[in-house]
């Protein structure tokens, strides 16, 4: 099976390497792909690790797992990368996951700002 994040690697080695070791995320896409994936399975713990810490909310992480849980995810599309890279210390990633909820499709358009804190790519939240 392809991995959630529309990889054409696996689960095993695309995403769950990330979720088990935030340092294997080397680009703020890769996290950003594992974050889809985390939503996906409802790894609430993932999600709020891999949140900055000045944008943490450890409090939600129950309402965010049930809330990834009630949809039923469908793709993620990457639409654009800026910066993000290795040698990076900040950048953005734009993409549309669609998920199915109430009867209908829906999608979360959003430019995502990434930046590392203590060398590890974390999420920051809506781009500028």
């Amino acid at each position: 099976m392809l991995c959630y994040c529309g990889h054409t690697n696996t689960y095993e080695t695309c995403c769950e390497p990330i979720h088990k070791n935030m340092t294997k995320a080397k680009t703020a896409e890769q996290l950003m792909r594992s974050r889809y994936s985390a939503f996906v399975l409802a790894k609430g713990d993932y999600l709020v690790e891999s949140h900055h810490s000045k944008t943490r909310t450890p409090k939600e992480k129950k309402s965010i797992e049930k809330w990834a849980k009630s949809v039923q995810w469908i793709k993620l599309e990457v639409l654009e990368t800026t910066k993000g890279q290795i040698e990076d210390t900040e950048g953005t990633v734009t993409f549309n996951a669609y998920f199915f909820e109430n009867g209908k499709v829906d999608v979360i358009h959003e430019k995502s700002a990434f930046v590392k804190e203590n060398s590890l790519w974390k999420y920051l939240g809506l781009s500028q």
